[in-house]
């Protein structure tokens, strides 16, 4: 095959374009900090990239769904807390109450206090986060206590009430975020109070029924019993939480780290092969210049 000066121009620029291309190639490494930056780089590095990047983004995810869930936690048992401490301080009044030694003014006194913890104990029944009822399972948009005009109690019995509010903290795996009313904030609570402020309404101490008042007081330990029963629950609940989001943290790290290991650059080699090709396409200017040397008609003039 005969070779012509054109053919020998075409292939030195050819060659030079090529090296030029690998410069550019070292350069956009080093200035992006990446091997790539298009699939058809390296499809086998873009798809593992795809791979680790859509973990890095359900672990994200799913660390915002566990927020979601202490938001949910810690408001219940904040709430928990503060429906032990109103039954507990029933309790006492119950105790000092049947004590035998109160007058009816004090009595009386004691009726308004505990018609006070129930009216603060519906509110805490009726507690909202977000705007959401969160002691009343998944009807979240409805209160679980309604109060009529003649003070009577109404409880919601939607097929939502016992249902469980569920939060997908992992892969296929979900947590239970609400706490069930029954047994805590339930028909029986409200009605050991009601007993209790009934054994209350006399008009002096002489009537004062002690045999309800007693019943009232372990009424109302056993209701306290459920209540710090429920919070225990929470508790477990709340420790394994620590330990999926834990888990979550260090998912996201090691899947950052890995994708950065699939997509990312070692400075050090991309800056050696830089110099490298940079070494390389000078030589290549050097010997083009030489190799193409001038053309019979140039020496003919």
């Amino acid at each position: 095959m005969r070779v012509t000066q054109t053919m020998l121009q075409n292939n030195m620029l050819n060659n030079l374009f090529q090296s030029q291309a690998n410069m550019d190639k070292y350069l956009t490494q080093i200035h992006t900090g990446k091997k790539i930056n298009r699939a058809s780089d390296d499809p086998v590095i873009a798809m593992k990239g795809i791979s680790y990047r859509t973990e890095v983004i359900e672990a994200e995810q799913y660390s915002r769904n566990a927020t979601e869930i202490w938001n949910w936690f810690d408001h219940s048992d904040d709430i928990l807390g503060k429906a032990t401490g109103a039954v507990q301080r029933m309790e006492e009044l119950a105790v000092q109450a049947a004590n035998g030694t109160n007058t009816a003014d004090e009595l009386k006194a004691i009726k308004k206090e505990v018609e006070q913890l129930k009216e603060q104990m519906i509110e805490i029944a009726n507690t909202k986060v977000n705007g959401k009822h969160i002691f009343n399972g998944t009807d979240t948009n409805k209160p679980l206590i309604e109060v009529d005009d003649d003070g009577n109690l109404n409880f919601n019995e939607g097929n939502g009430r016992t249902e469980t509010v569920d939060i997908e903290v992992s892969k296929g795996i979900k947590m239970d975020v609400n706490i069930n009313p029954d047994g805590v904030f339930d028909e029986e609570l409200f009605e050991n109070i009601d007993n209790f402020i009934n054994a209350l309404d006399v008009d002096n101490e002489d009537e004062l029924d002690e045999d309800a008042l007693n019943q009232s007081i372990g009424d109302l330990q056993a209701s306290n019993s459920n209540i710090i029963q429920a919070r225990a629950e929470l508790g477990a609940r709340m420790n394994r939480l620590e330990l999926i989001e834990d888990r979550l943290d260090q998912q996201v790290i090691i899947a950052k780290d890995t994708m950065m290991e699939n997509e990312g650059v070692q400075f050090e080699e991309a800056v050696t092969n830089l110099m490298t090709q940079e070494v390389i396409h000078r030589a290549a200017l050097a010997a083009g210049s030489k190799i193409i040397q001038p053309s019979l008609l140039d020496f003919l003039r």
